[in-house]
């Protein structure tokens, strides 16, 4: 609830948090929202230290309310995160790593393009449910321009697009859901079947385009619907609104935040912030978004460095839970 359990505004964000001790206040609310809880022993009670650690009552275990999260062991003020967190979900369409360095007055640009990658990796919720209803899968391509070069021959990078489709065009706008997105190995593989199976609740209905390797999906739960060609003679947006609509949107994202400067190896982790947005687009309140950031940092990985430029991490798809995040005007298009 806006005002109770997250600032409305940034006026409020200011209130709640001057120092960081409110700070640490408000994480250790949302890691151990029932009572402190010692990671080793599972203890409830515990005192707190001079060095605001908890020390846990039962097996004498000290720990911060940072330790293990994408906080751990960090050297800059809590207050100074918060920040960070407050301009990359309240801005319309998010924040570059320069535009966090200049805004921040961080040391080094390396910092800041380390800090929104540790955010991305919180922005996929492990529990997130599957899409259901009306669910359109496709593929798409992403990258800089390829002249001449057309499908499977560009060089840019497939995407595959899974988003639930709420009903028909009202007042010319399509209704859309949530969304998936996974980069593909190679495009036109049946690597977006078996992207088109974890996405997707059985018993849903997948409409496709008419290859071939899709048919499958009839036989496992689904119910499939498919053009009558793998060329049909209607363009992309007509037989497959959604995805056309979630590509164009990712396209301009891409461009305009990011100036196509987004690598292969750390594409899926833009795509994961986009649907983070994308997915969390309609309350009002732009706290709902920093709220639900800090509420997934405080449970994800610290993610070290190393691993955040070799861009390693098991092959995942954007998550996506209840559609309840700010407007803006790319994801406002609905």
């Amino acid at each position: 609830m806006g005002g109770v359990d997250y600032p409305r505004t940034y006026q409020e964000f200011r209130e709640w948090f001057p120092d960081d001790a409110s700070c640490a206040e408000y994480l250790a609310d949302l890691r151990w929202p029932e009572g402190f809880r010692c990671p080793v022993c599972g203890g409830d009670k515990a005192w707190r230290t001079s060095t605001r650690h908890w020390k846990c009552t039962d097996c004498g275990r000290k720990t911060s309310v940072t330790a293990g999260t994408i906080f751990h062991r960090t050297h800059t003020p809590l207050s100074t995160w918060f920040a960070a967190i407050w301009l990359v979900t309240s801005q319309k369409n998010g924040a570059s790593a320069q535009n966090l360095h200049d805004m921040l007055g961080l040391g080094s640009y390396e910092t800041a393009w380390a800090w929104l990658h540790k955010l991305r990796r919180a922005m996929v919720r492990p529990d997130r449910d599957l899409l259901f209803g009306v669910v359109e899968v496709d593929e798409s391509f992403v990258g800089g321009r390829a002249t001449g070069k057309q499908g499977a021959s560009t060089d840019k990078v497939p995407v595959m697009i899974s988003v639930e489709r709420l009903g028909t065009q009202v007042n010319r706008r399509l209704v859309l859901g949530r969304v998936r997105l996974g980069v593909a190995d190679a495009p036109g593989s049946k690597q977006v079947v078996d992207f088109a199976r974890t996405t997707v609740e059985p018993g849903s209905l997948i409409r496709t385009d008419g290859a071939r390797m899709f048919r499958v999906l009839a036989d496992e739960g689904f119910t499939h619907e498919y053009t009558s060609g793998y060329s049909s003679p209607e363009p992309g947006h007509v037989t497959l609104p959604g995805p056309h609509r979630i590509a164009s949107l990712l396209k301009r994202w891409n461009a305009g935040t990011h100036h196509y400067r987004v690598e292969r190896e750390h594409l899926q982790y833009y795509l994961d912030e986009f649907a983070f947005r994308l997915n969390r687009r309609r309350p009002k309140a732009r706290g709902m978004l920093f709220y639900r950031l800090l509420q997934q940092s405080v449970n994800t990985d610290p993610h070290p460095l190393a691993e955040l430029i070799g861009g390693t991490a098991a092959s995942h798809h954007i998550e996506s839970e209840d559609a309840d995040s700010v407007s803006s005007n790319t994801f406002g298009e609905f």
